[in-house]
């Protein structure tokens, strides 16, 4: 364990999260680092949340119920960051859990440097899925891709931007989050607000760690609800890629491998609402246009990780010429992804996953 008794605030947003909520702070109140302060931001819930916060402080004094009518999960995120008195800070989603070592860990690489050095220490995480009656856990897509240690910049690893933004699989120095203004976009709901905030803290430090090792665990099932809340919302993602892009340009950053991940999410974002929607959804083509116009053209028909189709779409709407891109260029990545899902997932998780997306597929189809 770390020799520094760091404080860590850890703030819980909750919205009516009875079901899961419980082993949510059992998780925090195991942990094997004991330097804790909890923080239940109780988001104006309506079902039994509050009373299991309740609960759950009147047995351990390190767990704060702050009751605050609905915001958001931006909102509830930011009401911790104030009213926090840590060293660092943690998010732990209600619907999420936390393996025993996490804090331990990351303190203990953190306590390798000099104070100040470190402003974000990042971990991989498990994606947790309920699938025949069992609960299955595999490693995140950036297990093994980023290297441990620091300290770093983003654009040295920018893995940590081409995937889901685990914004809580890390802690953040909290005093730097308020030296930045870092904090959460407040909207209704989850609103996708996690997207700017990962490239808030990322982009402004190189004094990001990491380990390889996953601890925190996320029900990637939960998301399915706000999955389906993006395709009634198509615009929503669309905006928060948006955000991001202001986040970049605000800061200056120039880095072509930060853009490079930036360009991919927006194409997937675009490409994901064009999909479920098409493009006559008011306002989607605009949309969508305004963006493929904000990206380089030649970081995006040059990146291995963009489909084929993707860029002559790409072209498609910009007007630019036909870049002549052929499917089969596309067969040595696909290769690449398929052998490393193998490897860190393994082969029945990787064949449920191709189910589950041809049997979404197959709903959007049916619409």
């Amino acid at each position: 364990m770390t020799q520094k008794n760091h404080l860590v605030s850890v703030v819980v947003p909750i919205y009516n999260m009875e079901r899961y909520l419980d082993q949510a702070l059992t998780s925090l109140e195991e942990q094997s680092y004991p330097y804790l302060e909890i923080l239940c931001i109780n988001d104006g819930s309506t079902d039994g949340s509050l009373a299991i916060m309740q609960a759950h402080a009147d047995r351990d004094a390190r767990i704060r119920v702050i009751d605050k009518e609905n915001a958001g999960y931006g909102a509830g995120v930011n009401r911790g960051i104030d009213e926090a008195t840590g060293d660092w800070l943690a998010i732990l989603e209600p619907d999420d859990w936390i393996e025993r070592g996490m804090f331990a860990d990351l303190l203990e690489l953190v306590d390798q440097y000099e104070p100040g050095a470190v402003d974000v220490a990042e971990s991989a995480y498990w994606r947790v899925f309920e699938r025949a009656g069992e609960t299955i856990k595999v490693p995140c897509a950036y297990k093994g891709r980023v290297t441990e240690g620091g300290p770093f910049a983003v654009a040295d690893e920018p893995e940590l931007l081409l995937h889901h933004p685990s914004i809580w699989s890390a802690i953040y120095r909290l005093d730097w989050l308020r030296e930045k203004g870092i904090r959460m976009k407040e909207v209704p709901g989850a609103g996708w607000v996690d997207n700017p905030f990962l490239v808030e803290t990322l982009c402004q430090t190189r004094g990001i760690v990491y380990l390889d090792t996953c601890y925190y665990c996320y029900r990637e099932d939960t998301t399915e609800k706000a999955l389906a809340f993006a395709e009634r919302n198509p615009l929503l993602p669309l905006e928060r890629w948006c955000d991001m892009a202001d986040v970049l340009n605000r800061l200056g950053v120039a880095d072509e491998s930060v853009w490079r991940a930036q360009n991919l999410r927006g194409i997937t974002y675009c490409c994901t609402a064009i999909e479920a929607n098409g493009l006559d959804y008011p306002g989607l083509r605009d949309k969508v246009v305004s963006i493929f116009s904000a990206m380089d053209p030649a970081l995006v028909l040059d990146d291995t990780h963009i489909k084929p189709a993707e860029k002559r779409l790409f072209c498609e709407l910009l007007g630019l010429p036909d870049p002549g891109i052929s499917d089969a260029s596309y067969v040595p990545e696909l290769v690449k992804q398929a052998a490393y899902r193998l490897k860190t997932t393994g082969l029945r998780f990787t064949w449920l996953s191709v189910v589950d997306y041809l049997r979404r597929r197959s709903a959007r189809v049916g619409k």
